[in-house]
């Protein structure tokens, strides 16, 4: 009997996927399947794992579970889409109308309903690859550009020509916010965080702190601008 073929190795260009998932079986089922097809998979047990992975590496997209001990997909979906795009396929046992459109009422771009073939999990992580690749995005990088910066959402990392800016944590959430939905305003609401000890004047000062690191001219910037009576926005190249 000949040896088996021993299964490719993805390349450091392949899409990464991150599978979220509490079954062991699934998880490594999909790895091995989406492995084979091409793809880099890393498998993440909860959604702390998740965000462990989710800040050490860049993914282009998702598949998140949604029945999960402790927080689970949804709330962790809600969670994700204050700072990052990235496209998540949403799987779960539940596979009735209104869980669907809870799903995607909190930004999921597809949802399967468990079991599914492997292969329509496969057509559908295509489909959406495809569809953010023609809206311009980047998921790779999961990061937007502006003039000589670049915010990277997964890391919540700010670099200039490739060299760290050194955020503070509050100046790291306001940029993870602003860069989340770049060439749109954000209110001072949003930005506010819903902390309570957090005032309007707050907010101008972190944006005062910021132009100062990002702005050739922070009296006339270019990057942060004010929507007066409304909030600021990031532009973006």
């Amino acid at each position: 009997m000949g040896l088996a073929a021993a299964p490719a190795i993805p390349a450091d260009t392949a899409a990464h996927l991150l599978i979220i998932d509490d079954d062991a079986r699934i998880g490594d089922l999909l790895k091995r399947y989406l492995g084979d097809q091409g793809y880099r998979v890393s498998v993440s047990k909860s959604a702390t794992d998740a965000r462990c992975a989710l800040a050490g590496l860049a993914f282009d997209l998702i598949v998140l579970d949604v029945m999960m001990p402790g927080e689970n997909g949804f709330d962790f979906l809600a969670d994700l889409r204050r700072t990052s795009s990235l496209p998540v396929i949403m799987l779960t046992a539940r596979g009735d109308a209104d869980d669907r459109i809870a799903g995607l009422e909190q930004g999921a771009n597809d949802y399967l309903a468990k079991p599914f073939e492997p292969r329509e999990l496969l057509l559908r992580i295509e489909n959406a690859l495809r569809s953010t690749q023609r809206s311009g995005g980047s998921a790779h990088a999961d990061a937007v550009d502006f003039g000589t910066f670049r915010f990277n959402l997964t890391r919540r990392e700010l670099t200039q020509d490739g060299e760290i800016v050194r955020l503070t944590e509050r100046e790291r959430e306001i940029m993870a916010m602003l860069a989340a939905r770049p060439n749109a305003t954000v209110s001072r609401v949003d930005l506010l965080g819903g902390d309570p000890g957090t005032t309007d004047r707050a907010i101008d000062v972190q944006m005062t702190r910021l132009r100062r690191k990002i702005e050739r001219n922070p009296a006339t910037p270019a990057h942060l601008q004010t929507v007066r009576g409304v909030g600021y926005r990031l532009v973006s190249d």
